[in-house]
């Protein structure tokens, strides 16, 4: 089709196009990167699907240290979630294909890459549905029963830790705060041990300006948007899915892990918002351990982009 010639209804400059006949145009982060046994990193990835049924599908790649000293050893299990703000990108491009395969590499854990579905095709909360999907079959293999070889054969269950970048940080706080809020209902809660979470220049958001957002307007427009684009059923941004601190949302003392990670960058827009996060983070009673890494010059999504 033709769509010079289409008429737009929906559009997030450089990003994606929505037009009124319904098909969706994306902008970047659209290769394909196929998976490999990599000789320089060590690591070899593979494909695969871990739900497929009416309407849905929800597959991911996988990783695998292969230069490990001792063979029999099992090794922690990084799940990892891309961004693209909701709507871009995969595990499979370039970008969060050449990320994690370092990751995996230096780090010495197992990953998996989940490919949740896209909006405005797919709106949240499909991207957490998915991801929790994705999170429970990995769940399945803690007693080494599941489909997957490489689950029953090198991970560790008691080391588990989520992880994502800006959107994908967005569903990996979230997924962390659903495990809490199941572990409180003992017979819904998973049998495996998550460690903590990292999130990246996670996406969190309002609808009250804070720090430095003002000062760049034309981006803060951008941000505002994003959101209702994403998530039209409840669009305002101090939904706590994006506004974890806002007034009502549920306590961080909920998430299901003791440890969290957060990255911010210097230039990002929303370096503010993870500030705010880790300072309501510091005073939640029995967390052992938070962390929150400034990343100076730098733009978000940076570490992606290696």
């Amino acid at each position: 089709m033709d769509s010079s010639k289409a008429e737009i209804a929906q559009e997030l400059p450089g990003m994606i196009r929505v037009y009124k006949d319904g098909h969706v145009e994306r902008l970047v982060e659209t290769d394909f990167v196929p998976a490999s046994n990599d000789t320089i990193t060590g690591v070899t990835s593979k494909d695969i699907t871990i739900l497929s049924k009416s309407n849905i599908s929800i597959s991911a790649r996988l990783y695998l240290p292969t230069k490990v000293a001792n063979p029999n050893q099992k090794l922690p299990l990084l799940v990892y979630f891309h961004g693209g703000a909701f709507c871009l990108s995969s595990p499979f491009t370039s970008k969060y294909y050449n990320y994690v395969n370092t990751l995996v590499s230096e780090a010495n854990v197992v990953a998996i890459s989940v490919n949740y579905r896209k909006a405005p095709e797919h709106p949240i909360p499909a991207a957490y549905e998915d991801s929790w999907a994705a999170l429970q079959w990995v769940e399945s293999h803690c007693n080494n029963g599941g489909p997957e070889a490489w689950l029953n054969e090198h991970v560790d269950f008691e080391r588990v830790c989520l992880a994502g970048e800006s959107s994908g940080a967005n569903v990996a706080y979230n997924l962390a705060m659903k495990v809490g809020e199941t572990q409180a209902q003992a017979q819904f809660g998973l049998k495996m041990g998550l460690l903590g979470v990292a999130l990246v220049h996670p996406f969190f958001w309002g609808s009250n300006p804070i720090g430095s957002e003002p000062q760049n307007p034309s981006r803060k427009a951008l941000v505002d948007r994003l959101w209702p684009f994403v998530c039209p059923a409840q669009p305002d941004n101090d939904d706590p899915w994006a506004n974890p601190v806002a007034e009502g949302a549920p306590s961080l003392a909920q998430l299901g892990c003791r440890r969290v990670l957060v990255c911010v960058a210097e230039k990002d827009i929303l370096r503010d918002r993870g500030w705010l996060f880790m300072r309501h983070c510091v005073g939640v009673d029995g967390w052992v351990w938070w962390k929150l890494r400034k990343q100076k010059g730098r733009i978000m999504g940076f570490i992606c982009m290696i």
